[in-house]
């Protein structure tokens, strides 16, 4: 069985109970939910039959074990989540509209989830096959970018493939070069998970096809994009192929993590050595599953579950 790592922010997520309904208006919140698109990814990458560990902090409090409780009895590995004493669980709020869009209101930088412990990390015994990194997590702060820049340094250099979700976040940008946080990552990266706006905004390129040519012309390393789509499915690339991914027609309750399930489905996938198209199937129906749910991390996802939506179109929740 192989091992997929991830790195990031851990908080919960406090949301608005009806669609367009925005932050301005006075109105009900539901939560806490335990999220963050790394947990999101990773609780997702154990769900489907894989180990999976996560870097991260939380603060010695009850928002806190809302996330550390949900990852650990999902089975996530939780070694390297350090407990602060002294700072508080990073929080998100979150409004959804009629059209899938969403807005964020965040409180991470100075919280719990960027004090993280990686002094050891290179002496652990047995290194995973993957190491997932998001754009979100990038933009926090410089410290904390740099100590993902770090850990993926020291992955690399004992095997492990990145993978790399641009994630981009307008909230959490601030004043910083997007060139400078995501390009560190996107040169060393094996397998990039963009959407089409990410694609394009990355690379300068008018034309999709453009741009991910240029993406494999430049990136040595890199084997696999996978372009996603949303409603309109997604497209798997490699420098000669490419395969289209139809998407699964879905009520949905809260597209909010489903793109973080969408590449934890994807990278389990690669590590049961499925085709691309069965990989890409896995990711699509993990995604969809997600969406039917309300909440970040809510979706009923399995494997049975993720074979009954691929082969029926619909799965017994």
């Amino acid at each position: 069985m192989g091992t997929i790592w991830t790195m990031g922010e851990l908080l919960v997520e406090i949301m608005r109970d009806k669609v367009g309904k925005g932050f301005e208006e006075m109105g009900v919140f539901l939560g806490p939910f335990p999220s963050g698109a790394p947990a999101i990814f990773i609780d997702t990458v154990v769900r489907l039959g894989q180990n999976g560990s996560i870097i991260g902090g939380i603060g010695k409090d009850g928002f806190g074990l809302n996330v550390l409780n949900r990852l650990k009895n999902h089975g996530v590995d939780c070694s390297y989540i350090n407990v602060s004493e002294d700072k508080t669980t990073a929080v998100a709020f979150v409004t959804y509209f009629e059209d899938s869009s969403r807005k964020y209101i965040f409180y991470i930088d100075n919280t719990a989830a960027v004090e993280i412990n990686i002094s050891e990390l290179d002496k652990i015994s047995s290194y995973p096959d993957y190491f997932h990194i998001m754009g979100c997590s990038l933009m926090i702060n410089e410290e904390f970018r740099r100590s993902i820049f770090k850990a993926l340094e020291i992955f690399r250099t004992k095997g492990t493939k990145i993978s790399f979700d641009p994630n981009i976040r307008i909230e959490l940008l601030k004043n910083a070069s997007l060139d400078e946080i995501i390009n560190p990552i996107l040169k060393n990266c094996s397998i990039f998970f963009p959407g089409e706006k990410e694609l394009l905004l990355l690379t300068k390129e008018k034309k999709i096809k453009l741009a991910i040519n240029r993406l494999f012309n430049d990136i040595e390393d890199l084997e696999i994009i996978v372009l996603k789509k949303g409603k309109d499915g997604s497209n798997i690339y490699t420098r000669d192929k490419d395969i289209a991914i139809k998407p699964f027609n879905i009520i949905e309750k809260d597209p909010t993590g489903a793109g973080d399930c969408f590449d934890a489905g994807f990278l389990c996938g690669l590590l049961e050595k499925k085709s691309l198209y069965d990989c890409g199937m896995i990711a699509s129906a993990a995604g969809a599953l997600n969406a039917s749910a309300f909440g970040p991390m809510e979706g009923k996802i399995s494997p049975k579950s993720v074979k009954e939506l691929i082969k029926y179109g619909s799965a017994e929740l």
